[in-house]
């Protein structure tokens, strides 16, 4: 089993920034896929951003290109994400999910084997 603990959210004006970290503990491997997912009031789960660990790639969606990044330290078994000119459509609870697989990223929930209890981001405008 693998535990992921988010860390890292709260409120921030519109236009601001929020970094939030995910600390894997457990049964961990550092080749796992990690993700970033959010789910905002009334909506579905939605893929943010993902990395791998060989090779380095990543993927996001569209909507957070360029203002969100995301990074992972294997040395202590952290993921994080970096998010820049944050708007109210950035409102959501984050989730830090891995997939055990190590080579190409999916965005379906569904492929994601653990996950974290999720963090609140609220961005006012």
């Amino acid at each position: 089993q693998v535990q992921l603990v988010e860390s890292g959210g709260g409120l921030v004006q519109a236009g601001g920034s929020l970094r939030l970290s995910c600390a894997a503990s457990g049964r961990t491997s550092n080749n796992y896929i990690m993700g970033w997912f959010r789910r905002a009031p009334g909506k579905e789960r939605e893929f943010v951003a993902a990395i791998t660990r060989i090779g380095g790639s990543t993927r996001y969606v569209d909507s957070v290109k360029g203002r969100f990044t995301i990074s992972r330290d294997d040395a202590k078994n952290t993921v994080s994400l970096q998010m820049n000119d944050l708007k109210s459509e950035d409102t959501a609870v984050y989730y830090c999910a891995a997939d055990r697989r190590t080579y190409g990223i999916m965005t379906a929930p569904d492929a994601y084997d653990y996950w974290g209890q999720g963090t609140q981001v609220t961005v006012s405008s």
